[in-house]
C-alpha cells in the first residue's frame, strides 16, 4: 500500500504544494509547528531517508535548499530550519521550518491554521520558487 505522501503526489489526497520537479514535491504540513512548516519529499517513495541513493539524496537536499530560499523570502524569519525524524510516515521527508529561535523547533506544539491561510502561505512560498 502506497504512503500517504505517495497518495499525495499522485493526486489522490489534497496538499497545500509549494513546490515540484520531476523528482521532489514539496507541501506544508497539514500540522504545521510555524506558519510556512513545509515537508519536502522524493516522489520515488523510500522509508528512510539515509537509503536514499547518492543521486537522490543529494538533489532532494538541492530541491530542498531551493525551498528553503522561497520560505525565508515569503515567511518573516530568521532562519530555516531543516529537521529529518522520519517516524511519522514511511516516506523518506525533510521537515523545513521558519525559526527566529530554537525553541520553535518544540514539535510537540501545533498550530491550527485555517483552510484560507494554508492556502495564502502555500501561494507566497510557491510564488517565490525558483
Amino acid at each position: 500500500m502506497a504512503s500517504i505522501f505517495s497518495r499525495i503526489i499522485a493526486g489522490e489526497i489534497p496538499s497545500y504544494r509549494v513546490a515540484e520537479d520531476e523528482h521532489c514535491y514539496a507541501f506544508l504540513d497539514i500540522n504545521p509547528v510555524r506558519e510556512g512548516h513545509t515537508l519536502v519529499i522524493p516522489k520515488r517513495e523510500v522509508d528512510y531517508i539515509f537509503d536514499l541513493d547518492d543521486e537522490e539524496y543529494t538533489r532532494l537536499h538541492l530541491f530542498a535548499k531551493r525551498v528553503a530560499k522561497a520560505q525565508r523570502q515569503a515567511i518573516p524569519c530568521k532562519r530555516i530550519a531543516e529537521g529529518v525524524i522520519g517516524m511519522e510516515v514511511p516516506h523518506a521527508h525533510i521537515h523545513l521550518l521558519p525559526i527566529d529561535k530554537e525553541s520553535d523547533l518544540d514539535f510537540s506544539k501545533k498550530l491550527s491554521l485555517s483552510p484560507e491561510r494554508m492556502a495564502e502561505i502555500a501561494a507566497a512560498i510557491a510564488a517565490k520558487f525558483e
